[in-house]
């Protein structure tokens, strides 16, 4: 029975703490978002920001790392602006072109099945292309809303080149928390840890790349308009597993397809993803990302949905290396071991 009344007040601790951090970093997630982001963004810098200290001092290269990759973002945004305007620009267009095969579709759900044609035009008013009808009466809104994104974009990489600069700090203020004795095993449990985010992230992005070239020479040779935009996007996407690539397919074919109606550019579109995504399987993903991640599949899922929860896309993206560092933290904790194993993906006896 004193077993059993610890085991309720542990999961009552346990559920209720959830719930409340869960809910301040929902609350702050002004605050918290761009400081994870870069903390993770300062282990994905990690490995180059070591090598250049051997050359230069570590102000400079902490500076240099997060100014490189200030640039190429802003490089990324540039390029992904230019194709967004050449979108918008050939938006009315592609909404002429759109509205017959979307009034089929429209006539074809309403024979068979309980939604009336009313309920079509409240999904138009709130659908995906609503903000490209929205009327130009809210322009402060709208500029407070670029200030805060623009505001929390800089303070990410403000963080980033303070987290690298003053790593050791960090690093010995948290192993002061622990005896003499275990600071060595936590040391390297940190070093461990801080492995991950940029062995998994490197993997990605490279990822990233070839899939954005893969994409853009199929959807380019099946005469897909602004097949730039629609594949930098779909690859985007793929940081979210399993998700993701799903959303990038049904996008390429709305953006891609729906806008001309052409069954020769649908058919492109869908040799072209299953020609990826099994180079990306059975290629890339085992070379090039490899068992960066120890999480099993279902944590990984649910890591997703609650970075949705809590931040949104950008909380979609860090999850997985934020749960794999979890995972790794549990394992080395005899008390939390059996969670970690939970978490884990490898097979243990």
């Amino acid at each position: 029975m004193h077993v059993g009344k610890k085991i309720i007040q542990y999961s009552t601790m346990a559920i209720v703490g959830g719930y409340f951090l869960f809910l301040v970093l929902i609350k702050a997630k002004v605050f918290f978002a761009p400081l994870v982001t870069a903390g993770i963004l300062a282990l994905l810098l990690l490995p180059l920001s070591q090598y250049m200290e051997h050359k230069i001092n570590r102000v400079l290269a902490s500076l240099l790392n997060t100014c490189f990759l200030l640039v190429l973002t802003l490089g990324m945004v540039t390029l992904f602006s230019f194709q967004i305007k050449n979108f918008m620009n050939d938006w009315p267009q592609i909404k002429k072109t759109i509205e017959p095969t979307l009034n089929k579709t429209i006539d074809i759900v309403n024979t068979h099945t309980p939604l009336e044609k009313e309920d079509f035009k409240i999904g138009q008013r709130n659908g995906l292309f609503s903000f490209l009808n929205t009327p130009k009466n809210k322009p402060i809104t709208i500029i407070d809303t670029v200030i805060g994104y623009l505001g929390s974009f800089l303070l990410t990489f403000i963080y980033t080149f303070f987290l690298l600069n003053y790593r050791s700090r960090f690093k010995k203020c948290l192993l002061l928390f622990f005896s003499r004795e275990k600071r060595k095993k936590v040391g390297e449990i940190i070093s461990s840890a801080a492995k991950i985010a940029p062995q998994y992230l490197l993997g990605r992005l490279i990822l990233i790349g070839f899939l954005s070239l893969l994409y853009s020479l199929g959807l380019g040779i099946s005469g897909v308009d602004n097949f730039i935009l629609i594949s930098i996007i779909a690859a985007i996407f793929s940081l979210i597993p399993y998700i993701g690539n799903i959303v990038g397919v049904v996008m390429a074919i709305v953006l891609g397809y729906l806008g001309t109606g052409d069954t020769t550019i649908l058919v492109g579109i869908v040799v072209t993803f299953s020609i990826a995504q099994f180079i990306e399987s059975y290629v890339l993903e085992p070379y090039v990302v490899g068992d960066k991640v120890d999480v099993h599949p279902f944590i990984v899922i649910l890591a997703v949905v609650v970075g949705n929860l809590i931040w949104g896309v950008i909380g979609m993206i860090i999850a997985i290396p934020i749960i794999a560092i979890i995972a790794l933290i549990l394992l080395h904790i005899p008390v939390l071991k059996p969670l970690g194993i939970l978490f884990s993906n490898k097979n243990f006896k």
